[in-house]
């Protein structure tokens, strides 16, 4: 009725020792994959967490910054917050600190006008 039955039977696990062995063997591959994952995607986050967490701490005023969201602009006010950003002459926005990006330059007071 069930032609492979003994089949199946027959290839049943194996009895005796090396057990443990094999257990342990089943794990190396999961801890090469955890590897792997800590070093290509874990790894360059923090790294890259740890930058911008530098970056916002270090802004001050006359900084030429963008935000996430596309947004450039000088700093004008910085305080625990947020910062004053001067988009074009004489329209500021505010802005939250961690949403700046990227600084551009580093500032030197006063911006050149741009006619």
């Amino acid at each position: 009725m069930f032609p492979l039955i003994e089949t199946a039977y027959a290839m049943g696990f194996p009895s005796g020792e090396g057990g443990g062995i094999s257990m342990l063997g089943g794990f190396v591959p999961l801890i090469l994959v955890f590897a792997i994952f800590w070093f290509l995607v874990i790894r360059p986050q923090q790294k890259k967490a740890k930058d911008h967490r530098l970056l916002v701490s270090e802004l001050k005023k006359g900084d030429e910054v963008y935000t996430d969201s596309g947004i450039f602009g000088t700093i004008q006010k910085v305080t625990d917050q947020s910062v004053t950003l001067e988009i074009a002459p004489k329209i500021s926005i505010r802005v939250i600190r961690s949403r700046i990006a990227e600084r551009t330059k580093e500032g030197k007071g006063k911006r050149p006008s741009q006619d």
